[in-house]
């Protein structure tokens, strides 16, 4: 096994990593911290979620940072406010046993500007946003990032697939000539690709990891067939049996979420509901709730459940399969995250097995059908 300190990571560092129980380096680690860290590149990382990528650009970004200067030094933009919080918080772990101070500020919208703007006054040398906040910031005068060495582009497909093609493009113009840019996706769509082609280097290094799973091993799929007006009976006969394990049912609209919702809560089940039209704050509550447990499972929208990250899920259903391969990807990955196993299991209605057809074929996986 390859050590942390053998990839060139500072002993200090690797005092916070052993705490934060991260001992040896995951594939991507392993493949991505020697680069980043000695060489002045562009770096292209394809890479699912899960796979350690916070650490894998996160390190090498804290190795980067000249502490005498109180500058902004770095960016990291990611799709989500969960996501932002998650790798500032990671960031300041990893930089726990330190000599000196390595300061990262988390910006995102649903939160006052005001409140962000007096946290950049402050000594900051690396920033971590989602994309329309920093824009925002960045046009007001608030945060300067003519000194950035260093752009972090974390769940890029995500970002572009959430909207955000517009305010990248703004933010990527910026400073173009000093920086290395270092985008990590999952999938590689022709937006991706114009953004490498117009504001990377074309000596940028690229990595893929694990380019046969596109879809994480440790996950089983499976499907049950059954028709519309069973749909409810199934799923609450799923979650009968499955009363300790906690999950996350995908809904392909606000509405159909709610009302799944509302019917799992008649019935008894602990669930919470994620979908666009809830405000910031009834978001947070209920993955507070989620993450701390007392909500056992969550009905989510495509675009709600993006960025989150909760341990432990055993599996995901989907209630209806969606319409793009790419969220087949994104949304079975929420489960058998760090190592561990998770099930993947598809609602099927009469007509739809030509999906789950197509689907294996694309993403080179078997599905075993379930019976109940």
């Amino acid at each position: 096994m390859t050590t942390f300190s053998e990839l060139g990571i500072h002993k200090s560092y690797i005092k916070g990593l052993k705490e934060l129980n991260i001992k040896n380096p995951t594939e991507i680690q392993e493949t991505v911290i020697p680069i980043l860290l000695e060489s002045n590149t562009d770096l292209i990382g394809l890479a699912q979620t899960g796979t350690g990528k916070t650490a894998a650009f996160g390190l090498p970004v804290l190795h980067a940072i000249d502490k005498n200067k109180s500058e902004v030094q770095a960016l990291i933009i990611a799709p989500t406010r969960e996501l932002v919080q998650q790798i500032q918080k990671q960031l300041f772990r990893f930089t726990k046993y330190i000599d000196g101070k390595i300061f990262a500020e988390g910006v995102y919208g649903g939160e006052k500007m005001d409140r962000q703007i007096k946290a950049l006054t402050r000594a900051t040398h690396i920033v971590v946003a989602t994309p329309g906040r920093l824009l925002d910031l960045v046009e007001r005068g608030a945060v300067d990032i003519s000194n950035v060495k260093i752009l972090v582009l974390d769940e890029a497909d995500e970002m572009l697939s959430m909207g955000f093609k517009e305010d990248l493009n703004k933010i990527l113009k910026y400073n173009t000539k000093k920086r290395n840019t270092w985008l990590f996706s999952a999938t590689m769509p022709d937006d991706i690709k114009s953004i490498i082609k117009n504001y990377m280097s074309p000596d940028a290094v690229r990595v893929e990891v694990n380019k046969n799973a596109l879809v994480n091993e440790n996950i089983s799929h499976h499907y049950i067939q059954t028709n519309i007006k069973d749909k409810l009976n199934m799923v609450i006969r799923i979650l009968e049996k499955r009363q300790d394990e906690r999950g996350i049912i995908f809904c392909r609209t606000k509405a159909g979420t709610k009302t799944l919702a509302q019917q799992l809560q008649h019935e008894g089940f602990a669930v919470g509901a994620l979908e666009g039209d809830m405000q910031q704050k009834e978001r947070d509550k209920v993955m507070r709730a989620f993450k701390n447990e007392s909500l056992q499972i969550l009905v989510s929208t495509d675009v709600s459940a993006r960025g989150i990250d909760v341990r432990d899920l055993s599996f995901v259903l989907h209630h209806q399969l969606p319409e793009h391969l790419d969220y087949y990807t994104h949304r079975s990955g929420r489960t058998a995250r760090a190592g561990k196993t998770g099930q993947s299991i598809a609602l099927i209605i009469p007509g739809e097995m030509q999906k789950v057809i197509d689907i294996q074929s694309a993403l080179g996986i078997t599905f075993r059908e379930i019976t109940m």
